[in-house]
């Protein structure tokens, strides 16, 4: 069978004996590489049939020191949302303090868009390398952004093991699974799971550990307990008006957001619904919301600013040696607080 992977510099710099900031400086044409070990890595290069875009041998000769932004489902629907903005912070932070700006990629939410989106800044060479703050199931620009070799990372995971690319993200299945104990530990042995983004890899991670946490308690787990929606107030509250439906046993809710969490909570007590004593709601993210609620939210918190911060020493790294394939782990802590507790803790 042939062997259809995309070889990177990576590749070739493993092969060559050298870094793979070294092959970036041999395709650049840098005067400070000796001659003998740019013979190797070009031979390498040839023996392994990699061929680097003009893209990238032109960003190698003049950096714009410019990193791309690309927000789901385009910047002023995901501005509206807590864990975005905090995690702008930690970008611009961090970005600022190493000497690189940020251009917002525009597009308006259709994944062919965004991808179209890239491809503009790249071609126009605005942008020395590219951050996604979503990683999607079967993701069409992270395909496109591998297939160039263009330098970038992620806040979110991979979809499966068989890929790697630099990410930054939480241990989402953890999180989740460690929630639905807690909720399980509490008492609350009815639970369903509320998300949006039914094709974003988070949400996948995240209903991967409720299942898991359900299974080893011996809970069945049916599919009339996991709901996707949108990440908005209007899907948290839809759900919450299903879970008051008649003869409704759900009595734990885990929101994926705060957001969701705070649209089923209304939805709940506007149809007489009592939290915890009747329907415990649990939720992601430790924004504002979960903490200014009428009756304060139990979340998870998952330091989107750290998130951000990390994404942009990934792309830099990404940038200046070369590096792909990296993963950092940013640690989640869980909050407790009235709306599984009976007592703000």
């Amino acid at each position: 069978m042939k062997d259809n992977k995309r070889i990177t510099i990576r590749d070739v710099a493993r092969r060559a004996g050298v870094s793979p900031s070294t092959v970036s400086r041999v395709i650049s044409g840098n005067p400070r590489i000796s001659k003998e070990t740019t013979e190797r890595v070009l031979q390498c290069m040839g023996k392994m049939g990699y061929h680097p875009n003009a893209i990238a041998r032109s960003l190698a000769n003049s950096s714009s020191s410019t990193i791309g932004l690309v927000m789901p489902n385009g910047p002023g629907e995901a501005l509206s949302n807590p864990f975005f903005p905090e995690a702008l912070s930690g970008i611009l932070r961090t970005s600022s303090a190493m000497s690189y700006d940020i251009l917002l990629a525009a597009h308006h939410g259709d994944e062919s868009d965004q991808l179209e989106s890239i491809k503009n800044i790249i071609n126009a060479s605005k942008v020395d390398g590219i951050i996604l703050m979503t990683s999607r199931c079967e993701d069409k620009s992270i395909d496109y952004l591998d297939s160039i070799d263009f330098p970038y990372s992620v806040i979110g995971s991979p979809e499966d093991g068989h890929r790697s690319f630099n990410h930054a993200d939480n241990d989402n299945a953890l999180a989740a699974y460690e929630l639905t104990a807690y909720m399980i530990s509490r008492g609350y042995n009815n639970l369903a799971i509320l998300s949006g983004g039914r094709d974003l890899v988070v949400t996948k991670m995240r209903i991967d550990g409720f299942r898991k946490a359900l299974y080893e308690a011996g809970i069945d787990c049916h599919e009339d307990q996991i709901r996707v929606g949108e990440f908005d107030e209007e899907t948290g509250y839809s759900f919450g008006k299903w879970i008051a439906g008649s003869g409704n046993k759900i009595n734990g809710v885990i929101a994926t957001d705060d957001v969701l969490a705070f649209g089923a909570a209304t939805a709940l007590i506007e149809n007489g619904i009592r939290i915890p004593e009747d329907v415990a709601v649990s939720s992601f993210n430790n924004s504002i919301l979960s903490r200014r609620c009428n009756i304060p939210l139990t979340s998870i918190e998952i330091n989107p600013g750290k998130l951000g911060e990390e994404a942009v020493k990934l792309v830099i790294d990404a940038i200046v040696n070369g590096e792909r394939g990296k993963r950092v782990i940013v640690q989640h802590q869980l909050h407790k607080r009235l709306s599984t507790e009976g007592t703000d803790k």
